[in-house]
């Protein structure tokens, strides 16, 4: 086997076991260093500062999902059109990319309208 080769890897292991030392130091410290007086109120789960009713589990609805999507859908939308924007007016660019564009926000559109058309937009 080519010791160089190896070799070459070397500061790297070095490197992942020193950080996995300072890892296990820090937590063993902060470990031996914390106060240890669990009480019945630190034992409960914290929401937002409300108390908890009925245990743990909360129902979250999906329409707070479907609004993040959409959000993060036409936030990706954003970043297409900007740079398409900016080249627009380059004399190398003709009807074809006015076309590819169209279509785009088109696609878009036609999403947007089926989220309207199945009331996903309502806040209720």
């Amino acid at each position: 086997m080519d010791t160089s080769f190896l070799a070459g890897y070397a500061p790297l292991g070095l490197l992942l076991l020193l950080g996995a030392l300072v890892f296990t130091l820090a937590f063993g410290a902060s470990r031996l260093l914390r106060p240890a007086m669990p009480t019945a109120a630190k034992e409960t789960s914290y929401e937002c500062g409300l108390d908890p009713v009925d245990g743990n589990w909360a129902q979250v609805q999906v329409r707070y999902y479907v609004y993040a999507f959409l959000y993060a859908l036409f936030a990706v939308e954003a970043v297409f059109l900007f740079p398409w924007a900016v080249i627009f007016d380059a004399p190398e660019f003709g009807a074809a990319v006015v076309a590819e564009m169209a279509i785009f926000v088109a696609v878009i559109t036609l999403g947007l309208a089926y989220a309207w058309r199945k009331g996903v937009l309502t806040w209720q």
